[in-house]
C-alpha cells in the first residue's frame, strides 16, 4: 500500500485527479456516483479545499482510497511530501 502525505489543501486536487485516473474513472462516472453533475465534480476536483469532510470521505470511497490520520513521531525523519511522491 502506497502512502501519500497530505499537508496542505492545495495538494489535494492533483491527488484526487490521479486517484480517479488510477481507478479508471472519468469525471462523469465519479459525478454520477457522487450524485452531482460532471461540471460540479470538475469544479470540486479543481477546488478540493472547499469540499466538506463528508463529501470528501464519500469521494475517497468511490475512488477506492482510504483516509488515514496519524500523528508523526517527533523523533522520526520527516516523510516525503506529496510533491515528492506522486501517485502516477
Amino acid at each position: 500500500m502506497q502512502k501519500f502525505h497530505l499537508r496542505t489543501a492545495d495538494q489535494l486536487p492533483a491527488l484526487l485527479q490521479a486517484f480517479r485516473k488510477q481507478a479508471g474513472l472519468t469525471q462523469r462516472e465519479v459525478a454520477l456516483r457522487l450524485g452531482v453533475t460532471q461540471q460540479t465534480y470538475s469544479a470540486l476536483e479543481r477546488n478540493a479545499d472547499t469540499v466538506g469532510a463528508a463529501r470528501l470521505l464519500k469521494l475517497l470511497h468511490i475512488l477506492g482510497v482510504e483516509w488515514v490520520l496519524t500523528q508523526p513521531d517527533p523523533d522520526a525523519e520527516a516523510p516525503l511530501s506529496v510533491a515528492e511522491t506522486p501517485p502516477w
